[in-house]
């Protein structure tokens, strides 16, 4: 019954997929504003003609968006462990698909389930091909979820997760059949919507849904320029007064072979000709202008992402025209970031045993700052944050780094460090080890140490030839 409910439930919502689909492909040019005379007259000459801004709206969203890690608890294992997860199941490029589904389509899944050994498989799955049902009352709170999928040979296969069972079947005449089940050791279908923003009410939308009209706009006002500057934008020629030939059937003939390099010429004085004037176009670019502008706005797109002509904006103005898009992209962060949280959890209840641990409740996603700076205002301002006692762990996270570089940093210095050490120990002078001895075995305290490393840099810094160019000759003295 649950598998034929949610296959229900899939194929009313399919046409609208696919729909979203096509328009961010391009695959849009439909005419939907158009006459039904276009169509007949005009639609094949421009049948692979399209003008898409659809596929601009959600990479430009898209491309700011992306996860460098978790932090998981306070200890650092554990994200590590969150790390090696993300890595093995190449999620740096699966989680990109699943914002641009999600952003497309109005959602996008995550099943989360483990392997022969016990490791956790994490699949990103299309919204159609995977349908859930919430627990009556939640909106939060998964009852049953269930993927469908059709074989080169056009067999229907559903794998359905309930609380405590799995099953597995295939479609027969009727109806889905239960071929397999399997125990679900989670004890909740391991099913993880990455739902674009929603309401409280209804499901959730598409970034599309919105602009989808405009763009047919676009389309039909684009193609009507193409049919004018195909008909209308050349002169067109008239003649009056000339005596109109028939054939024998009684047609009229053509007068005149019109082209480029021909002469219209005519031997009756009462002939006249004249031309009139060619169709002009900006009309249609002013209206595109004027709806590539309310997209724009309606999808908080900067402007100059859609520049018409003359020098973009920089510095100061390109960074307040995109402060919507980076204001939008951080909202779509904080609703995705919900989703790759449970996912991991899940991930590690998984690799646990199938127990989820409380203290993973607070993990959270370290996502990459998507707001384009230049390096220097980029640098300068962790600069000024290090002036506030920030550490630099997290000074190297906003840095950009991600956390298997930082990993490595803390080995890194410590190498560095070691290696400085070795090096002043080799180059110390005889006089100055003996003085270091003998203050560090006659010292009664820190203070007496501290005199000796002094007099010791002084007697160093007293060995350096003379500086300048007045001391070049003391300073080849000095060398021989």
């Amino acid at each position: 019954m649950w598998m034929d409910y949610l296959s229900s439930k899939l194929a009313s919502r399919s046409g609208n997929y696919k729909r979203y689909g096509e328009y961010y492909d391009g695959k849009h040019q439909r005419m939907l504003f158009a006459q039904s005379k276009y169509r007949t007259e005009f639609a094949h000459i421009f049948e692979r003609w399209n003008d898409n801004f659809c596929g601009l709206i959600i990479d430009s969203v898209n491309e700011r968006m992306f996860i460098d890690g978790f932090r998981l608890s306070k200890e650092p294992e554990e994200d590590e462990l969150a790390r090696e997860i993300w890595q093995r199941n190449r999620l740096d490029s699966e989680s990109n698909s699943a914002h641009l589904d999600a952003m497309i389509q109005g959602a996008a899944y995550a099943i989360v389930w483990g392997d022969e050994e016990g490791k956790a498989v994490i699949s990103i799955e299309s919204a159609e091909h995977v349908a859930i049902q919430y627990k009556p009352g939640s909106r939060h709170d998964i009852e049953a979820a269930a993927k469908f999928y059709v074989d080169d040979w056009g067999r229907a296969f559903c794998t359905l997760w309930w609380r405590d069972k799995v099953y597995t079947g295939d479609w027969k005449i009727g109806g889905y059949s239960i071929d397999r089940t399997e125990p679900n050791p989670l004890g909740r279908p391991p099913v993880v919507p990455i739902q674009n923003r929603s309401r409280l009410v209804g499901e959730p939308m598409s970034d599309l849904a919105t602009v989808i009209p405009l763009q047919d706009a676009i389309n039909k006002t684009v193609a009507d320029s193409l049919v004018a500057s195909e008909y209308a934008a050349w002169p067109q020629r008239y003649v009056t007064g000339l005596e109109i030939q028939e054939d024998e059937h009684g047609n009229p003939v053509e007068p005149f072979k019109v082209a480029v390099d021909k002469l219209l010429q005519a031997e009756d004085p009462a002939a006249t000709f004249g031309q009139f004037a060619a169709a002009d176009l900006s009309n249609y670019v002013a209206l595109v202008d004027m709806l590539v502008q309310h997209m724009a706005s309606i999808s908080r797109i900067p402007f100059h992402y859609m520049l018409k002509g003359g020098q973009p904006p920089s510095g100061d103005a390109i960074t307040s025209a995109e402060a919507g898009l980076v204001s939008k992209t951080r909202e779509r962060m904080l609703h995705f970031g919900e989703a790759w949280e449970q996912v991991m959890r899940l991930a590690i209840a998984v690799e646990n045993g199938g127990s989820l641990q409380e203290e993973y409740e607070a993990a959270e996603v370290i996502w990459r700052d998507p707001e384009n700076r230049t390096e220097a205002q980029h640098i300068d301002s962790l600069l000024k944050l290090q002036q506030l006692s920030v550490p630099k762990q997290q000074l190297w996270q906003d840095a950009g780094y991600t956390p298997s570089q930082i990993a490595r940093f803390d080995q890194l210095l410590e190498e560095e460090a070691r290696t400085e050490m070795e090096r002043a120990d080799k180059y110390q002078t005889q006089a100055q080890k003996q003085e270091l001895e003998l203050a560090k075995q006659g010292a009664d305290s820190k203070l007496a140490v501290d005199e000796a490393s002094i007099k010791a840099k002084s007697a160093k810094d007293a060995q350096k030839p003379p500086q300048g160019n007045s001391g070049n000759a003391n300073r080849r003295r000095f060398e021989k």
